[in-house]
């Protein structure tokens, strides 16, 4: 049986390139060159037909270790509660009073990068505390 080599987790939202640029800031991850024989991806994306201009962007780890993100514009708006999301490991190791600073003091930036906060988790002596937050589209996701 074949083993899986890599994953990339892909985003379905209305601004893919919105989307992503705030993923980027959010992880330390890059957005990838452009095609060959295009200078910038504004250039590449001007080639492609109007009704595929702005339908796709992605991100990278510029470590290699992370997965590719990808971001695809649908017609639909987010509905209901995403039934898969990103927990950002922010505060590993951290407990107590020092993990929900660290968890608060992202949040901060995050916020100030067009996200939103949610809602604080505090430990219920099963589980650390987690800040849940949205992106700038209100994908949810958790500062673990």
């Amino acid at each position: 049986m074949a083993s899986v080599k890599q994953v990339q987790v892909t985003f379905d939202c209305a601004e893919p390139e919105r989307v992503a640029r705030f993923w980027c800031e959010v992880l330390g991850y890059v957005v990838p060159p452009p095609p060959e024989g295009f200078a910038d991806w504004a250039e590449f994306t001007r080639a492609l037909p109007p009704e595929r201009q702005g339908a796709a962007f992605a991100c990278v780890d510029p470590t290699g270790a992370g997965p590719r993100l990808f971001f695809q514009r649908v017609p639909e708006g987010k509905v209901a509660k995403n039934r898969l999301h990103l927990d950002v490991r922010a505060a590993t190791g951290l407990v107590g009073a020092e993990r929900v600073a660290a968890l608060e003091a992202e949040g901060a930036r995050l916020v100030a990068l067009g996200g939103a906060r949610v809602r604080l988790l505090e430990s219920d002596g099963f589980n650390e505390s987690c800040l849940v937050m949205q992106d700038v589209e209100g994908n949810e996701f958790c500062l673990d």
